[in-house]
């Protein structure tokens, strides 16, 4: 529930804190799949690598694609349909770079180029993320973070679909024009978190998390995140968490949320080591957040360690 900002590692911190990818010890894969609002038919799917270079550097690439199935193609002429279905796109491409300025200090910075497209209307962007982690304590033990995310310039749709043909009599003579409109230039959505952890450490590698990160919105209510992570040898993962935010309980059957979680998210990481010596594992990660209508996010993941 983007409660770890503070302690996310690898390349999965890519997408919420970027210094964490600097944990990375050498190659990282990851692909994933997740049925968004489960029941419309909403799928994403994502692709990561990180790549350890030199004693201190960390370099990584994401590719994110969203498919929204087939849309039925309407007119005001033909508003009942029947003239084909279109498919909707969202992709985002990044390149991440992270470092280790000391044994205490880790930042990095994300260049994400995004396209959102339907057949004939388009819109590209560019955004960067930036984000420093700060770890202390006997064991490590304590860790602080700060992520800038989504800064960048307006983007606009354009395309062949924001024009029109019409007739135009001068003189008494129809002429016909094609008339190309402007569509809004529209804001990416900037975010801002501030995170803190803790690990509580049992002894037989068995340890505890415990996290919290403060969420500010550009166009939507303020968050805080809260979430616990029980460790078991490093094999087994078990999560949980919570966000709130203002009037998420007012009214339990019509929250007023101004995002689509409802709060509560689980989620289990199943490793196996592949080769200890080499460090070589293999993963299985799965998460659900809860939403406020159809029938929650479910993700699915393979995690590969070389």
């Amino acid at each position: 529930g983007n409660a770890n900002m503070a302690k996310v590692r690898g390349l999965e911190a890519m997408w919420g804190n970027v210094a964490g990818t600097a944990f990375t010890k050498k190659t990282q894969l990851i692909f994933s799949r997740t049925q968004w609002l489960k029941g419309t038919g909403t799928d994403i799917f994502a692709f990561g690598l990180t790549q350890r270079v030199g004693e201190s550097g960390v370099i990584g690439l994401q590719v994110m694609s969203m498919s929204f199935g087939e849309i039925m193609v309407t007119t005001g002429d033909s508003p009942d349909g029947g003239l084909g279905t279109y498919k909707p796109g969202l992709m985002n491409f990044a390149v991440s770079y992270a470092k280790a300025f000391s044994n205490s200090i880790y930042g990095g910075i994300v260049v994400k180029f995004i396209s959102e497209s339907i057949s004939d209307v388009n819109a590209f962007g560019m955004a960067i993320d930036a984000g420093i982690q700060y770890v202390t304590g006997e064991n490590d033990q304590m860790a602080f973070g700060v992520a800038l995310k989504n800064v960048g310039p307006q983007m606009r749709f354009s395309g062949d679909g924001l024009s029109f043909k019409d007739i135009i009599t001068m003189k008494g003579i129809d002429q016909g024009y094609t008339f190309n409109q402007r569509s809004q230039a529209y804001e990416i959505p900037t975010m801002l978190t501030i995170g803190a952890a803790y690990d509580f450490l049992f002894g037989g590698d068995y340890s505890m998390t415990i996290a919290g990160t403060f969420i500010s919105n550009s166009f939507s209510k303020d968050q805080f995140a809260f979430g616990l992570e029980g460790n078991l040898k490093n094999y087994v993962l078990l999560r949980a968490g919570y966000t709130y935010e203002q009037g998420i309980w007012d009214n339990i059957e019509t929250p007023e949320n101004t995002n689509l979680n409802s709060g509560l998210s689980l989620g289990a990481s199943i490793q196996v080591p592949i080769n200890k010596e080499k460090g070589t594992s293999f993963g299985i990660d799965y998460s659900y957040r809860e939403t406020v209508s159809f029938n929650g996010n479910h993700s699915l993941g393979i995690v590969l360690n070389f």
